[in-house]
């Protein structure tokens, strides 16, 4: 008998999530049909996202399922298969849940890995995983950078952002800015990730940031790719430069808000520069993982890019864990090992 701790929704969150939204359970794990593989999870990716599938709300997924386990990509290995092409050992990675144990199918969302192609598994949760293709076809496809341009990444020193600046120089990026929050975030940006203008937005106001980025970037951003939106979205809509593109990839400034989201106020400025902003989702990009993830391995093996991860440890530490994306205390991608 396998037994599986799973951290399941117990309820809607109202803002921000507390204890009393989820639990912790031990469950038996089902017998496997044909076509079916259990996975061993190691790892699972903890991501702002999911904070939006834990609300019955419409959306690009559905809602998690009330008494579900909580959605999460993840990484692991099989340990019992009745599936071709999944043979026991085999690592894999794909959209499960936090939980010891998931049952894949053939055909599904698991697909092989090799980690012997990485330092770690866990990089294919973040540099080569969704966050590193939402930061490089985010980038390259929905912003359409051209040599030269001031690119504003706001949430930077991210798991996303952090990426995203790094590409931005690579394709030849006159000025890259980031605004992220403390000093310690910020010193990371310019030290480690070669931003060149580092922004601290906590404590200020839109004005003060409007201001600071408008020093930054006397001509304008050519580009905003955004993660936080509410103020900080509003500064950057006050510093385009003509014909600015916007890449929206999160809004986690609104994530937790308990009533009524704010939403940007300054979108008058996308008529006054003639600028366009596009929503951007990474699923649409995933016949096209491959083409990144080789890019992206490549840059990374010739030290062009540098990436964190942030492991805490034990499903007991899920909900913790999953606050420090929005409390800000995470240095890299958050990673949670099962």
């Amino acid at each position: 008998m396998t037994i599986n701790k799973r951290f399941l929704l117990a309820r809607r969150p109202n803002g921000a999530p507390v204890a009393d939204d989820f639990t912790l359970v031990s469950e038996e794990v089902p017998a496997l049909s044909d076509g079916q593989f259990l996975i061993r999870n190691r790892f699972a990716s903890l991501d702002p996202a999911m904070r939006g599938w834990m609300d019955d709300a419409e959306s690009y997924m559905p809602p998690i399922p009330l008494g579900a386990a909580v959605r999460a990509s993840t990484v692991g290995e099989v340990v019992e298969s009745k599936a071709e092409g999944f043979p026991v050992g085999q690592w894999v990675t794909g959209l499960n849940a936090i939980e010891e144990y998931s049952v894949g199918v053939a055909g599904g969302f698991s697909q092989p890995i090799d980690v012997s192609m990485v330092p770690s598994p866990t990089n294919f949760l973040s540099v080569l995983g969704a966050v590193g293709m939402t930061a490089y076809f985010g980038y390259l496809e929905v912003c359409k950078p051209e040599p030269g341009d001031v690119v504003l990444v706001t949430g930077a020193a991210g798991a996303v952002g952090s990426l995203v600046g790094q590409i931005a120089k690579i394709k030849g990026a006159s000025k890259v800015i980031g605004i992220a929050g403390g000093p310690e975030k910020c010193a990371r940006l310019i030290e480690r990730y070669g931003f060149d203008v580092a922004i601290d937005y906590r404590g200020k106001s839109v004005d003060q940031l409007t201001a600071e980025l408008a020093a930054a970037a006397p001509n304008g951003v050519n580009i905003i790719f955004e993660n936080v939106g509410g103020d900080i979205l509003d500064a950057g809509l006050n510093n385009l430069a003509m014909n600015a593109r916007i890449g929206l990839c999160g809004l986690i400034s609104e994530y937790n808000n308990a009533g009524a989201k704010t939403g940007a106020r300054n979108v008058w400025q996308l008529i006054v520069k003639r600028a366009s902003i596009t929503g951007l989702l990474v699923a649409d990009y995933v016949p096209r993982f491959m083409e990144g993830i080789v890019e992206m391995a490549g840059w990374m093996q010739s030290g062009k890019i540098v990436f964190d991860e942030h492991i805490d440890h034990g499903i007991d530490n899920a909900l913790p864990a999953f606050l420090r994306l929005f409390s800000g205390t995470n240095d890299g991608k958050m990673v949670l090992a099962l």
